[in-house]
């Protein structure tokens, strides 16, 4: 039966990705950038100063930073570390270099994804707080109930239950490899712990989150950084295999074109969720004073996630050529490199690393489902069940297959992707309305305030008043 399941899912993977979505992110991703006159260059200071102005939020709401790190949470874990081991195993060095440019041009797709979730955002009735995303954006802007209501059983199902099976799943075998931990026991450990935080709803999950993620990050790119630092003169020789290996050059990998380009896309839109419609979910929580500062912010959050916490867990194998060694893939490859350069003990460390990023990842992908169940059916009752299914998934990856749950976790993200990146590009022109506001307002020398009405024509908008209003 699992063969069987295993055989649809590869034969759907192959023509899914080979035939569809690599064009559609690519085409997407320079379209947008060409539009909005590259602004992930251009803008990349503004990113940086929105951010550090955005951690105060209102009564009945989360700030800008803590959506940030909510989305962060979700982007910042398994991909960044296993992803894009099993990107280089199978790939080769080069994956890594379309890893980069798909993060490069995907930030422009963040920021049109995550500014139409904050100008389509709701009120939750239930519990006053805001909620959005590529569902609400489809039925309220492109007046697709079906269509949004269709993304929101996908990304339930990928975020809520895939994608948390590959959570546990890698947190199981890191610890099985470094500890001999029984892989069911830390399932069971892991559901009971998950289950207490999410009954305490996304200002819980928003806590947890912003410090969960600054602290992991932060630790972990500076492990990169000693390890870069002390084979700094390998530098130009990884940095020339990553490009050369990218386009063939590379007599190692020649004729990899293919499998460095297929392999960099997935692990990269897996790891930083650019234009899959993810972060938006995140995105439209936060209370902010025009839509186009969350878009800004979700955009730099794409290029953190891959340029530097993807980058650190790339130079970490390659400075040491664990990736040659055969029979390693996944989270054991990246261990082994770390243990390779640091020891023993850097392997125990990686597997507690490990834990912690993807439970906070667990709490964030957790929040996705949550609120396309409110868009589905605001009965409480889906919502419980919703709960009991995803601490089943998070039982159920830590002790099946790592290809299983990755394969299914590619099926899920490619599906999702597509129905999104349709929905953005019909809705893009608000988008672009949105920044060319933005930016306006700060020619102006004013703090950007958006208003219903700041783009003509715009409609079925619920949180955003009229310019006529005094509030």
């Amino acid at each position: 039966m699992e063969q069987a399941i295993q055989s649809f899912i590869n034969a759907t993977n192959d023509f899914i990705w080979s035939k569809l979505l690599i064009v559609m992110l690519i085409a997407g991703g320079l379209y947008f950038t060409y539009k909005m006159r590259f602004m992930q260059f251009r803008l990349f200071k503004e990113m940086i100063r929105v951010i550090k102005h955005s951690t105060d939020s209102k009564p009945g709401s989360i700030s800008p930073f803590q959506a940030f790190a909510i989305s962060m949470a979700a982007r910042v874990g398994t991909g960044n570390i296993t992803g894009v081991a099993i990107a280089i195993s199978l790939g080769g060095p080069g994956a890594v270099f379309w890893m980069w440019i798909i993060a490069i041009i995907g930030s422009a797709s963040s920021f049109i994804e995550s500014t139409l979730a904050q100008i389509y955002k709701v009120r939750d009735h239930h519990t006053g707080e805001f909620r959005g995303g590529p569902a609400y954006y489809m039925e309220q802007g492109l007046k697709k109930r079906w269509m949004g209501s269709l993304f929101a059983i996908l990304i339930t199902l990928s975020f809520g239950l895939v994608f948390n099976a590959v959570q546990s799943n890698t947190i199981s075998v890191a610890f099985k490899n470094s500890f001999g931990i029984d892989r069911l026991t830390l399932g069971v450990i892991m559901a009971v712990c998950f289950a207490v935080i999410i009954f305490g709803g996304v200002k819980r999950i928003a806590k947890w989150s912003e410090w969960i993620v600054v602290v992991l990050a932060v630790a972990y790119v500076g492990t990169a950084l000693f390890i870069v630092t002390v084979n700094i003169t390998k530098l130009p020789e990884v940095l020339s295999l990553i490009v050369k290996s990218a386009f063939g050059l590379e007599q190692a990998f020649g004729g990899a074109i293919g499998a460095a380009l297929m392999n960099g896309i997935k692990r990269g839109l897996f790891s930083n969720e650019a234009g899959m419609g993810s972060a938006p979910n995140a995105a439209a929580t936060a209370s902010t004073s025009h839509p186009a500062k969350q878009g800004l912010i979700q955009s730099l959050g794409v290029l953190i996630d891959t340029l530097v916490i993807c980058t650190s867990t790339a130079f970490i194998i390659l400075f040491t050529g664990a990736y040659q060694i055969t029979g390693l893939d996944g989270i054991e490859l990246t261990q082994a490199a770390l243990g390779m350069q640091l020891g023993p003990w850097a392997s125990d460390f990686l597997a507690i690393m490990i834990l912690l990023f993807a439970f906070s990842t667990l709490l964030g992908n957790y929040y996705y489902g949550e609120t396309n169940i409110e868009f589905l059916n605001s009965n409480r009752i889906w919502l419980w069940l919703y709960r009991g299914c995803v601490i089943f998934m998070v039982l159920f990856g830590s002790v099946t297959s790592v290809k299983l749950v990755w394969d299914m976790a590619d099926l899920f993200m490619g599906l999702m992707a597509i129905v999104n990146l349709i929905a953005i590009t019909l809705l893009s022109k608000i988008a672009f309305e949105a920044l060319k506001d933005y930016t306006k307002q700060k020619k102006a020398g004013l703090d950007p305030v958006f208003k219903k009405d700041s783009i003509q024509g715009l409609q079925n908008v619920e949180c955003w008043g009229e310019s006529t209003d005094q509030n």
